[in-house]
């Protein structure tokens, strides 16, 4: 193939989900990634419209762990975002009240100015967050519109107010996406499965020659009793093209926060019991605080309390810029072993062949994310954080972790971010 063409990439800046999913598009995204709420020329009604939005989802998501009145209020928000059951499978084609808010400040003006902005130069445009599609729509962006899914299962708002006349292509992180956007009206040859696109400094290519050189390295340290590899050793053996070495490196944890930071006090409950690891040079750990400075004090004074701020085989992961932070979290990634997390779009990593850690849910496509990280074998609940140490131990020394571990990397799709792109250039039978 010829190499490949430029196009278009439309986030928006809110948590992390939609700039992680544009972050492996930057070397083709014309003009650098456009985020829709925040780009050279929009309008001062648009940023605080946006910036209201941004500010009330993570306000909310804080405010959760208030007892009672917390849950309240976040479950209101919530209900604006749910995901109807998925049987029986029916017609689920009615728009919702998020829907309608969004398509109400369409009409407005909202993504106006950027539509006729990228009019101008009407290449291919792949948005990684629904409004950008409401408004291509609406206002007639003259290319190609191609949205991908930033979740295992969705709500309605990812779907046009009227789908089956929509131009846009779907790029599907999963089958039931696939599926759940059929129910929401989207014609089937509209919807292509690609997976989530993950970062391509931790693949390496499309034949995966550093995934599958740090899979092969963390498999050795993730089944120190060779329970996992006993059973699998020469299928494991002959699809990472080498033998599985024990290692000496101590296990890396890696506990990565949400964009809203509200799971960053989970540190303060399972860092004691992990406190005889960390200094016995067991364990090494990295607090990732993203680009939060919030998260990142928090962090350190934890540490600080804790009397572990000196130690050596604790790292915070923090960058003020989103995207030298993914860069900085990606390259962690590669020395991983453990990934605990909330099942946001970090459910998709565990494709890299990473385990997944589950900490509490926040809203219903982390429930949906959570149900599909347990369907495919690669996600675990996190247990009572108080006694992290054993039930961690416990994991490792029966190869729970290494078996989560392989199934992520054979059940996850990993090379969505080498596909898309040549779906956008007009290579759609690859899949």
């Amino acid at each position: 193939m010829s190499k490949e063409k430029k196009f278009y990439v439309v986030a928006v800046d809110m948590g992390y989900g939609h700039q992680r999913a544009a972050y492996p598009f930057a070397d083709l995204a014309q003009g650098g990634i456009i985020n829709a709420n925040n780009y050279a020329g929009i309008t001062d009604e648009e940023k605080q419209l946006w910036q209201s939005q941004r500010g009330t989802y993570e306000w909310v998501s804080y405010f959760k762990k208030i007892p009672i009145l917390g849950d309240a209020i976040f479950g209101a928000m919530d209900k604006l975002q749910d995901i109807e059951p998925f049987y029986p499978q029916r017609n689920l084609g009615s728009a919702t009240l998020q829907e309608h808010f969004f398509y109400n400040r369409v009409k407005d003006g909202l993504g106006k100015n950027l539509v006729a902005k990228l009019n101008r130069q009407p290449l291919p445009l792949l948005a990684t967050f629904f409004v950008p599609v409401y408004f291509t729509d609406f206002y007639k962006y003259q290319g190609q519109v191609y949205c991908q899914i930033c979740d295992a299962d969705i709500n309605r708002s990812w779907a046009p107010i009227e789908p089956a006349k929509s131009p846009v292509i779907y790029l599907a992180s999963t089958e039931r996406a696939k599926k759940r956007l059929m129910m929401y009206g989207v014609r089937a040859e509209k919807i292509i499965v690609t997976g989530f696109p993950l970062p391509k400094e931790n693949i390496g290519g499309e034949h995966k020659p550093i995934l599958k050189a740090d899979l092969a390295a963390r498999l050795s340290r993730l089944d120190p009793q060779g329970v996992f590899l006993k059973k699998h050793e020469s299928i494991v053996d002959f699809e990472l093209g080498r033998s599985i070495r024990p290692s000496n490196r101590a296990l890396t944890l890696t506990f990565a926060v949400g964009g809203a930071g509200a799971q960053r006090e989970l540190a303060a409950e399972f860092l004691p019991s992990l406190k005889s690891l960390l200094k016995q040079r067991r364990l090494k750990l990295n607090l990732v605080a993203g680009s939060r400075p919030d998260v990142k004090d928090y962090f350190s004074q934890l540490l600080k309390d804790l009397k572990l701020s000196t130690n050596k085989n604790i790292k915070i992961i923090f960058q003020a810029n989103k995207t030298a932070y993914f860069k900085t979290f990606n390259s962690a990634l590669r020395t991983t072993d453990i990934l605990m997390t909330k099942p946001s779009e970090l459910s998709f990593y565990a494709g890299l062949g990473l385990p997944i850690v589950m900490t509490e849910i926040v809203g219903a496509q982390e429930r949906e994310n959570r149900a599909w990280l347990q369907s495919v074998g690669a996600g675990l609940d996190a247990l009572d954080l108080n006694y992290m140490n054993e039930w961690l131990t416990d994991w490792l020394n029966e190869g729970v972790l290494a078996r989560a571990a392989w199934q992520g990397y054979l059940e996850v799709e990993n090379l969505a971010a080498y596909n898309i792109p040549k779906i956008i250039d007009g290579y759609k039978n690859i899949l």
